[in-house]
């Protein structure tokens, strides 16, 4: 897990983080929410009708933080707690111990949670238990409103308990929840416990393949550029030094331009991993090792890793990727028989710069064929 802290385009200030927490839930904990896009924002988390300390670990076996809550109603305390580990969300045995209700049979409006909201889309999740031993067993009944807007109607509470949630519900300003009898019921209403998150739309990440390249690739190095952590190419103002990525929501790694960074170590094949990929540039740094198998890269243009330390054979896979048309001058290899495909009658000579592939490595093979001839001649002193 990465987490990246950065500064807003509005704010002059630094970014900073006092702690951070991590946490294992259960699969049946929001599971509701695709969390492949969205994020939940937590909002309001309370326990209505208590009044002691924050209820949390070990009561909350997540360790989430439920607040005391009161209002000016009654507060019931009951005389059996239901069994959580049915309930959706898993809400702790405690929340239960108490709750908000009416006196007599008739609605009961909380405003809550107890502070105006911003216009966005929210996760609503409402907890119920009907543990009172004067009320028989399904006569409890209540029907629900927020913001004058039905929510769920004929709730039948037992000793059971029940969860009532809305994974997208519009709210904004001041909210106002109102739980009423329903026409069959006998008893007042009840609640125990609630929470709501903001709903948030997750701004993309880099895919993932191109990030574990990019990792590998940085442990492939010894000296790696000191911003190369968190997400390669988001958020946009803060990608890696040398990354260049794609815009739209499919986001990619498209160029890689590392020149004269002075980096030693190795290329890892995981570069080959990078198949979106148009241009590499890694020339004058210390770089040792041998050039791994770029046929992967079907979209690569421009290859440059001239004035390295680089040994072994120019892949003969080079001169099959169509779309190469650029490759700087790379001296000091051998070059591959299967490169025979691209001997050309050219003048050979000191060269420095960049020609097309084909021209190139044809002109390695001449080269390479003159130095054998030279080797074959007998030598006078």
């Amino acid at each position: 897990m990465s987490v990246c802290v950065a500064s807003n385009t509005y704010t002059v200030s630094d970014p900073f983080i006092s702690s951070l927490e991590m946490l294992i839930l259960g699969d049946s904990i929001y599971n509701t929410t695709k969390f492949d896009s969205h994020a939940l924002h937590l909002v309001a988390r309370h326990s209505f009708g208590h009044n002691g300390s924050i209820i949390r670990y070990p009561d909350d076996q997540f360790d989430r933080y439920w607040q005391p809550y009161e209002e000016n109603v009654s507060v019931t305390a009951s005389k059996k707690i239901p069994a959580v580990s049915g309930f959706w969300n898993i809400p702790p045995s405690k929340v239960f111990e108490t709750a908000l209700s009416t006196a007599q049979l008739e609605s009961m409006e909380l405003r809550w949670p107890p502070f105006s909201l911003p216009n966005s889309t929210y996760y609503i999740a409402l907890y119920f238990a009907d543990n009172s031993d004067s009320m028989s067993s399904n006569s409890r009944v209540i029907d629900m409103h927020i913001n004058d807007v039905r929510y769920y109607s004929n709730l039948v509470l037992s000793s059971e308990g029940a969860a009532v949630f809305a994974t997208r519900w519009p709210l904004g300003g001041l909210t106002k929840i109102t739980l009423s009898p329903a026409a069959n019921s006998n008893g007042s209403p009840l609640i125990n416990a609630g929470e709501i998150f903001d709903v948030l739309r997750l701004g993309g990440r880099t895919h993932t393949r191109d990030v574990i390249a990019l990792e590998e690739l940085k442990n492939s190095l010894r000296n790696p550029p000191l911003d190369w952590n968190g997400d390669p190419c988001l958020p946009r103002d803060y990608t890696w030094t040398g990354v260049k990525c794609s815009e739209g929501e499919r986001t990619r790694v498209i160029s890689l331009n590392l020149t004269g960074m002075g980096l030693l170590g190795s290329l890892s094949p995981s570069i080959a991993n990078l198949t979106a990929l148009n241009g590499i540039w890694l020339s004058n740094n210390s770089l040792s090792g041998v050039i791994p198998d770029l046929s992967s890269l079907k979209l690569l243009e421009i290859l440059h890793l001239q004035d390295n330390q680089l040994t072994g054979e120019i892949p003969s896979s080079l001169g099959e990727m169509k779309s190469l048309r650029e490759l700087g001058y790379v001296h000091m290899l051998d070059i591959s028989a299967g490169l025979g495909y691209f001997k050309k009658k050219l003048r050979v000579g000191a060269y420095v710069g960049s020609m097309s592939i084909s021209t190139f490595l044809g002109t390695c093979y001449e080269v390479a064929v003159l130095a054998k001839q030279q080797s074959d001649r007998p030598h006078t002193r």
